[in-house]
């Protein structure tokens, strides 16, 4: 098993691409903390982990609150001894509309919950992270951060933001042996689609984005945790500061 025995927490880990992620690392054999601001969503996950004989725990979190960042950590640590992986992958947007149609709320808890989130994951990981000599940060961003579309610009942003700072932490903290790397998923078959479209999800609509992406579909859950599985990898190891398109050649 590529990541046996390590420790992940998962945010967002109750659905989407957080869940494809939970997933292929417990089938993998890392231990996981489940983190999710609806219980619902993440406690459904853990539990069908753990009725598959994986390791997993849920812990509620809203990825904008200080409190909430270090109750993971501290949960990870107190449930399973260590904390190896922290995948930064809780993320919301505003739907696809004109950029002065988004109000002023809604771009400071996009910001919150996209951006403010990698500082308070930093915050409460890294001084154990330096402790044990490793780990691994894998934020979520976005193809938007490379190749915006427009009615998503405020969204763009807070994911070019996330790429900038992945490699900015990358270089930080490589002298401590800790890697940070992050994924740019192209539009996703989510809970968000049709948020990132602006319109209703029907064939047709679905057809005008997918005719944008070269290998011809939207990304899967599926997809985007096997880039989180690569990244995770102890084979991996002299890989950091990387933004990995998983697009299907979107940005290309």
């Amino acid at each position: 098993m590529r990541i046996k025995d390590l420790v992940a927490i998962v945010t967002g880990g109750g659905s989407g691409f957080g869940e494809g992620i939970c997933v292929a690392y417990a089938d993998q054999g890392a231990k996981l903390v489940v983190a999710d601001i609806n219980r619902e969503h993440g406690e459904r996950v853990a539990t069908a982990l753990r009725a598959n004989g994986k390791q997993a725990v849920f812990c509620q979190a809203d990825v904008s609150q200080s409190a909430d960042m270090k109750n993971l950590v501290d949960t990870a640590l107190e449930q399973y001894g260590r904390l190896d992986i922290m995948v930064n992958n809780a993320g919301i947007s505003h739907p696809n509309q004109p950029m002065l149609n988004v109000t002023e709320e809604q771009f400071d808890r996009i910001f919150a919950v996209n951006v403010k989130s990698i500082y308070l994951s930093a915050i409460h990981c890294v001084p154990h992270f330096r402790k044990q000599g490793s780990g691994s940060f894998i934020n979520v961003a976005s193809t938007a951060a490379i190749r915006p579309r427009p009615g998503l610009v405020w969204y763009s942003g807070s994911k070019g933001a996330v790429t900038t700072l992945t490699k900015a932490m990358a270089i930080e903290l490589a002298a401590d042996k800790i890697r940070v790397n992050a994924i740019n998923p192209v539009m996703g078959e989510t809970a968000l689609l049709t948020t990132f479209m602006g319109m209703e999800d029907t064939p047709e609509n679905r057809a005008r984005f997918v005719s944008t992406i070269p290998l011809g579909r939207m990304s899967r859950p599926s997809d985007i945790a096997n880039a989180a599985l690569f990244f995770a990898d102890p084979a991996s190891e002299l890989v950091t500061g990387v933004c990995m398109e998983v697009d299907g050649g979107r940005c290309i």
